[in-house]
């Protein structure tokens, strides 16, 4: 189903490729919404029948979620989305500690993420930037280099969420281990989820938002490992084990519950279908002349992020004349998009000048097809080499 926009009484069909940025809600899933709502809207903390029905619907939830993490052990909390689990996984796992001590993160992280950190620099933890390579990967000898005895706490991202550089989390997260047992490890999950395979003993701590992956926004979630010591922040009725307290998002949390059931049931299907509209892409856009990937080859990496630049094209030009035919794309990460200044996450990557200035990202959900891929292929070739002969004059 495609979204129509009407600008100036012209009826436009909508092709959404910034998937990375928010997904259209299933229509299963928002049906789910609507009946907690509507129908079975009481509160879990209740007491009456109705309301411990709806508390054994969300215990069944936080499983499914367990499950699609491959957790044996551990708990689920349930936030408004991937800054509040990023943010609590910080608070959470710091709170408690007596001595401050390094902190390690991704110089490609969600801001989500690398604010968070700059502001524990501000108050005397020791915070310290992994570089990437060239695909945008965790360069394992820097992070190794990095590690000391005094490491209290890591974050990196399972996928980087504007080239779609899949992390080596399974090694990142033994070397953490062998450098301090007790450091706590806590993986930014939000753009791999369901989509990239992932195994929770890789990690004490891991975050997802509903809104990636085909749920409503305002949902989220973090998984908090069985030993990890672990302090709430959001004190009040002792809701969410007393670590976040107030009054649970049922339909929320519900209609996230139906799109990873729909994901995990369909999940070889939706993964190919993304990766050939990716792949087709790619090929496409490689027709083209002077443009350039950055990022891990399309043939490797997240199955449903791509990037690319059309140099002597500036991306935001780009991207609104693509938005006047109703084609959506991005030139970085959403919540730093009305931000004028160098994309931090290709300034670490080393791409800089007119490639960083023609980059656009395109990102895929299970919904794009093919011939949605063969349409904004012919109308990005004809708006690049518009804009290029218009730059020349």
């Amino acid at each position: 189903m495609r979204d129509i926009l009407i600008i100036h009484r012209e009826v436009i069909t909508m092709i959404n490729f910034d998937n990375s940025a928010t997904t259209r809600t299933f229509d299963e899933s928002a049906n789910v919404a609507l009946h907690y709502m509507l129908s079975q809207y009481y509160n879990p903390s209740s007491a009456y029948s109705v309301a411990v029905e709806s508390e054994k619907d969300i215990k069944r939830a936080r499983k499914r979620i367990m499950s699609a993490i491959n957790a044996d052990s551990g708990s689920i909390i349930y936030t408004s989305g991937a800054t509040e689990s990023n943010n609590m996984a910080f608070s959470g796992a710091l709170q408690s500690l007596r001595a401050k001590g390094r902190i390690i993160i991704g110089s490609t992280e969600h801001p989500s993420v690398y604010e968070v950190a700059n502001s524990y620099a501000k108050i005397g933890f020791d915070v310290e930037f992994a570089s990437v390579n060239a695909d945008g990967r965790i360069d394992l000898d820097v992070f190794r280099d990095l590690l000391t005895p005094n490491t209290q706490f890591v974050s990196i991202m399972l996928v980087n969420n504007e080239v779609g550089a899949i992390n080596d989390i399974h090694t990142l997260h033994k070397y953490a281990k062998q450098a301090n047992p007790q450091c706590i490890f806590h993986v930014d999950g939000v753009q791999g989820f369901l989509k990239v395979p992932f195994n929770a003993n890789d990690c004490d701590l891991f975050s997802i938002s509903g809104h990636k992956f085909n749920a409503p926004k305002g949902v989220g979630a973090l998984y908090v490992g069985k030993d990890v010591k672990f302090a709430g922040g959001q004190l009040g009725g002792g809701q969410e084990g007393g670590l976040r307290s107030g009054t649970t998002n049922t339909p929320g949390i519900m209609a996230m519950d139906k799109s990873i059931e729909i994901y995990s049931d369909s999940s070889e299907e939706f993964i190919q279908s993304m990766q050939a509209c990716k792949l087709r892409l790619a090929k496409n856009m490689a027709a083209i002349k002077d443009t350039v990937l950055n990022g891990p080859p399309a043939e490797s990496g997240a199955p449903h992020i791509l990037n690319i630049s059309f140099l002597g094209v500036r991306s935001e030009v780009l991207l609104h004349a693509l938005d006047a035919r109703g084609i959506l794309v991005a030139t970085g990460s959403a919540c730093s998009s009305h931000k004028n200044s160098n994309n931090r996450v290709l300034d670490a990557m080393n791409i800089k000048g007119p490639r960083q200035e023609g980059a656009v990202r395109f990102s895929f959900s299970p919904t794009n097809t093919i011939d949605e891929v063969d349409t904004v292929s012919s109308i990005i070739e004809e708006n690049v080499l518009l804009l290029r002969r218009y730059k020349k004059r």
